[in-house]
């Protein structure tokens, strides 16, 4: 056959190397309002709820069983179901409708109405109705800070370079499992010596990621994950009882966390039982709010290629952010997992949530070269910094991010470095080396980095933990060594435990160690000249305008 030449053309594009699916009901694979999911109905007798979604108590399954006991607002339940599914939609996108009404709606809903009332909203209006319904009135995003190497100097030196560059929360993990006592060290002590008040956390393991939490390596958790169906919790080991059991152990010792959940997880274990991906994914936000979960991160996360490959994935999983904050939330938004070869579709899948504003735009924005991100690559890297800064510029939208001087980037990571290989001196570990050190200092990746005996840091992290070693034992190392400032921040890390302030939804520090959560910083947007302006906070608007290849006329010679 004789081809057309733009067709041969196009089918060179990156575009092309993404997968794509037609839809597929019985399978999963369609985003919203499958033709097997239930009708919403919620049926109540003397405060026991006998019906939900069109099944009866005797047939329901551990999730329903959950949801109905803990996650819904039964006293309104029964008028909600009634109402007018489009009506809730309006009232998601009138501004006149203050976010609390919706709030006393939304959290009475079961997840049939959840998926219901999302399916009356086109994107733009998804994107009007999350910038009223963010329970955090300033936006923020979140960032990855791994190395393939796992290397300790390195990773002090990325978290610090990403907090001055505005990360509140940053997220390492391992590519060697052993490494992560290590990794959380460094991650946590280097984020703490350029911005006192970043929380970290290093996702492995559910019970190795607690213990690192309790020892004060960490101070939140992100990576507990709940799922749609009752096949695939039990597959895991795990019931939704059993993961609200483990919310308690963090909330109990003053650690922050979230659960994570997102589209397309149940196709991909091949137990979606004929469900829409955001039917499924309702169920999952309902268990979240149920076990008194702060906040989720969902939309997709590191299955988005499912949902992604299917008609109306991307509006679907926007959808999914905007029921997590309709529950009253905390929402962190994925944009997390590389999923396309495209620029102008990694665009696509961001730019809701970045116009919207959500509490954290990505719950994993590379602040590495995707090279090194053991999360396997994000939608955003740090090779995308400038552009994302532009972005922020043009549109006056804040983004979480902001631009940085290489001067200040370059003492950073060499402050983090130095506080790090004191650690390890102190405590002793196998020798972090100044000619390490300085590799750190530069470097863009791991392949900048000098080789580390491997074997030699696993036993160290090993006897770091049969020692007992906590986080005080890392204040005093730094403390010992000179580093007193970063010492003082990261004992005032281990202090805010005590105090719990953090635990509230949408908790992050600012650079002076206040709260802002949705209790002190609450979303109040209700129309235009309401809500977060960016061009209205002076000091975050000229740090976004301040691009360093900008131009100068007051100072360019002509």
């Amino acid at each position: 056959m004789k081809r057309q030449k733009r067709f041969e053309e196009l089918e060179k594009r990156p575009i092309h190397l993404d997968g794509f699916v037609k839809e597929w009901p019985e399978e999963g694979f369609i985003a919203m309002m499958g033709p097997n999911d239930p009708k919403p109905s919620i049926k109540i007798e003397n405060g026991v709820v006998t019906e939900l979604d069109g099944k009866k108590r005797a047939d329901f399954d551990l999730i329903d069983s959950y949801i109905a006991e803990y996650g819904i607002n039964l006293d309104r339940a029964e008028e909600v179901i009634q109402m007018d599914s489009v009506k809730i939609a309006n009232m998601l996108c009138d501004p006149n409708v203050s976010r609390q009404e919706v709030i006393d709606i939304t959290t009475a809903c079961t997840p049939s109405k959840l998926e219901e009332i999302i399916s009356k909203l086109n994107f733009a209006e998804m994107i009007m109705a999350a910038q009223k319904m963010r329970p955090r009135r300033t936006p923020a995003t979140q960032g990855h800070v791994t190395n393939i190497r796992d290397n300790p100097a390195q990773i002090a030196a990325d978290a610090a370079d990403a907090a001055l560059r505005g990360f509140p929360e940053e997220e390492t993990t391992t590519a060697i499992a052993r490494y992560a006592p290590l990794n959380a060290i460094a991650i946590t002590t280097g984020a703490q010596s350029a911005r006192p008040g970043v929380l970290t956390q290093c996702s492995v393991e559910e019970a190795a990621e607690l213990s690192l939490g309790m020892r004060g390596f960490t101070a939140y958790a992100e990576t507990i994950s709940v799922y749609g169906t009752e096949p695939v919790f039990t597959d895991g080991d795990d019931t939704p009882w059993s993961k609200g059991f483990l919310a308690s152990c963090y909330a109990s010792r003053g650690l922050k966390m979230r659960f994570t959940s997102g589209s397309g997880s149940e196709v991909m274990m091949g137990y979606a039982e004929g469900k829409s991906m955001l039917y499924l994914e309702c169920r999952c936000i309902l268990i979240t709010k149920a076990s008194g979960v702060q906040g989720l991160q969902n939309g997709g996360v590191s299955c988005i290629g499912i949902p992604g490959a299917v008609p109306s994935g991307i509006r679907s999983v926007l959808g999914e952010n905007l029921i997590c904050m309709m529950v009253d939330l905390e929402c962190a938004s994925a944009n997390d997992q590389a999923f396309s070869h495209s620029d102008m579709r990694r665009t696509e899948r961001m730019i809701g949530q970045f116009i919207a504003g959500t509490d954290y735009i990505s719950s994993g924005y590379s602040s590495t070269p995707n090279y090194d991100n053991v999360f396997a690559g994000s939608n955003a890297d740090a090779h995308d910094y400038d552009d994302y800064y532009v972005w922020e510029r043009d549109l006056a939208v804040n983004g979480g991010l902001h631009p940085v001087q290489e001067d200040d980037i370059i003492k950073a990571r060499n402050y983090a470095a130095k506080s790090v290989q004191a650690v390890f001196e102190d405590l002793g570990l196998p020798a972090i080396k100044d000619e390490e050190v300085e590799a750190a200092t530069y470097a863009d990746t791991s392949k900048d980095m000098p080789d580390r005996d491997m074997v030699a840091d696993m036993k160290g992290a090993q006897d770091i933990l049969d020692r007992g070693v906590t986080g005080v034992d890392i204040v005093k190392a730094l403390n010992n060594h000179g580093f007193t400032d970063v010492a003082n921040a990261y004992l005032n890390l281990l202090r805010q435990r005590l105090a719990g302030d953090f635990l509230q939804t949408s908790a992050i520090f600012d650079e002076n160690w206040n709260v802002i959560s949705a209790i002190n910083n609450a979303n109040d947007y209700k129309g235009p000249g309401t809500g977060y302006r960016l061009w209205e906070d002076k000091k975050e608007w000229d740090r976004i305008k301040d691009l360093p290849f900008a131009i100068d006329g007051k100072n360019a010679k002509l």
